[in-house]
């Protein structure tokens, strides 16, 4: 009767707290009535710690703000920082070389940090941000090498940016912006961005705006799952893995849909193209109602003959190994829906 939720913990054991507490006995035995007010509650427990992170940034030493935020809240901040600060690095004369040095340092440091005795949570927060604060020095190194000087040249926009405004989180990428999706994934690692990765988050962020899926394919191995999953990690988004196999049908997949649609999630189909052509096509159908309900910002939208609430959020991704036996070759009905990238030869000497 008594049972408060106050918070939520990850399956690392990261905590963060709720910003306001939620009593399940409120609603009465209706589980999706407090589930769904967790739901909300995270969101907005997210945007508050977030953004108390951003303001605490500026006044704190980097080495100690890092160890005293969730994993996911001080790569976000770190990243909306690391994008203000080239940018106005941009509007000086020899701006960039000099912020170079920040960031080298600023490796430096957390790098001196990971090799002192740490908890095992900082280590996995220190670890991602390593992974994007390297990232981060080699783009500007980028800059530097070429010249730049504005802030509206294509190397500069074609990165993934963080804007801090009205309280709000917004990630950029050349014409494409996606708000943050405030989702909590826990602490995990991430990966190492290199530039085939970078190609591909072009390609998906640009579908993005399009209200269009995106299907890398290419060889087993190259990273096509792991791109789609690292780039919902980006933007706070949930990424749902499905193996596609031979024996899925259009009932099936329809189920999926229904879910995806209502709950805003991202998803990433792998192996799509071992599904038989006959429920390809049913399929094709499927997603092309759920984008057109996106693309028309509709709050209802009838799917198979439910009626459904729409989260504009949602997006369907497909990755597909051509060539082998038992892959089709995808309808023409469905190939219009999404906007394909070739992931060929990954760069193992990065990675490594």
């Amino acid at each position: 009767e008594d049972m408060e939720i106050i918070g939520m913990v990850s399956s690392e054991k990261e905590t963060v707290p709720f910003s306001n507490k939620i009593r399940p006995a409120d609603a009465k035995g209706m589980v999706e009535k407090w589930l769904f007010e967790v739901q909300i509650t995270m969101i907005k427990s997210m945007k508050d710690v977030l953004g108390e992170s951003v303001v605490a940034y500026p006044n704190t030493k980097r080495t100690t703000w890092v160890t005293e935020w969730p994993g996911q809240v001080v790569i976000a901040a770190s990243s909306i920082y690391w994008t203000d600060e080239v940018t106005e690095a941009l509007s000086k004369p020899n701006g960039l070389q000099e912020y170079l040095k920040v960031c080298s340092l600023q490796i430096e440091d957390i790098v001196t940090k990971v090799r002192g005795k740490l908890p095992a949570m900082t280590r996995i927060t220190l670890g991602a941000l390593t992974v994007i604060d390297v990232h981060a020095r080699d783009t500007v190194q980028q800059l530097v090498n070429s010249n730049i000087a504005s802030s509206n040249d294509f190397q500069w926009i074609s990165q993934l940016r963080y804007y801090y405004h009205d309280e709000s989180v917004f990630v950029r990428m050349i014409t494409t912006e996606v708000e943050y999706g405030y989702e909590y994934l826990g602490n995990s690692g991430r990966l190492v961005i290199t530039p085939l990765t970078d190609r591909c988050y072009r390609t998906l962020m640009g579908a993005l705006k399009l209200n269009l899926g995106g299907a890398p394919e290419g060889p087993a191995g190259t990273g096509k799952t792991e791109t789609c999953k690292d780039l919902a990690k980006a933007v706070a988004k949930q990424c749902v893995v499905f193996n596609c196999s031979d024996g899925l049908d259009y009932k099936a997949m329809g189920k999926f849909f229904k879910g995806l649609a209502q709950a805003g999630a991202w998803s990433c189909f792998d192996e799509f193209n071992r599904i038989d052509l006959e429920v390809l096509s049913v399929i094709a159908q499927q997603i092309l109602t759920i984008q057109q309900a996106v693309q028309q910002n509709l709050k209802i939208f009838t799917f198979e003959g439910t009626e459904l609430t729409l989260d504009c959020t949602c997006t369907v991704f497909i990755t597909m190994n051509p060539g082998y036996a038992g892959r089709q070759e995808l309808p023409d009905n469905l190939k219009v829906l999404f906007r394909t990238v070739a992931m060929m030869v990954p760069d193992y000497a990065m990675t490594g």
